[in-house]
């Protein structure tokens, strides 16, 4: 089966062009030039990618990410953000969207976004991973804390369930842009250190004094769970 796609862009000239390209690359495609009705296919129908512009008439971008984030809907969210709009993008990093890219964009890079996000939204096996008060359900793609569920990003589930994999490893953040965000060598972005400082929030009693997710100075951070015994079940 073909992956399902939504784009959300409001300008003919982008959005046929683009759906052809991408159509040619193996994918259904569906449409949405309305930021309102975006909301509601998004909310209503299966899609395993929403490409989502900014500018939209009915409803922006930034409150589309941000509702279905609130509605539980975490389907990988492709942000495409106009030149220069450094604020849009880190907002929509911040509530929920997986990636971005700014107008205008190479097609190619963008086909291979879509392939990473879309590779990173596969279902683990089967696992439940505990970690003293975090559990972790990989297969509903939920995570728990004291047993309470905690709403993440595609992107913060991820970063966690590869922490989670490596408990007590020193991971650079050139390891943690390679494996998590598929970045190639050299990238210059400080996105590992604002999800790792998402993560403290939701995670640690005081995230201004982590014990969860320590950092090293120059090195990077490694992941310390609570308890030296690591419970997994399938």
């Amino acid at each position: 089966m073909k992956p399902n796609i939504l784009l959300v862009e409001d300008e003919e000239a982008i959005a046929l062009p683009l759906r052809d390209r991408l159509h040619n690359a193996g994918y259904a495609i569906e449409i949405a030039s309305d930021g309102l009705i975006a909301l509601e296919r998004a909310s209503t129908a299966a899609f395993q990618l929403i490409l989502l512009d900014i500018q939209l008439p009915g409803k922006n971008g930034i409150d589309i990410c941000r509702d279905l984030r609130q509605r539980g809907i975490q389907t990988p969210i492709l942000m495409l953000t106009a030149f220069g709009e450094t604020t849009d993008k880190i907002l929509g990093l911040k509530i929920g969207a997986d990636d971005y890219l700014t107008k205008p964009f190479d097609q190619a890079e963008l086909l291979a976004r879509i392939e990473a996000l879309l590779r990173r939204a596969t279902p683990p096996p089967s696992t439940m991973l505990s970690f003293g008060p975090i559990r972790i359900d990989s297969r509903a793609a939920q995570v728990f804390f004291k047993g309470q569920p905690v709403p993440l990003s595609a992107r913060e589930f991820q970063l966690l369930c590869y922490f989670a994999a490596n408990p007590g490893k020193l991971l650079s953040r050139e390891e943690l842009l390679r494996d998590v965000w598929s970045y190639d060598p050299g990238v210059s972005t400080r996105t590992v250190d604002v999800h790792v400082g998402w993560l403290r929030q939701k995670f640690e009693e005081d995230p201004k004094q982590p014990q969860l997710f320590i950092t090293r100075i120059g090195l990077g951070y490694l992941f310390l769970p609570p308890d030296a015994d690591i419970v997994k079940t399938t």
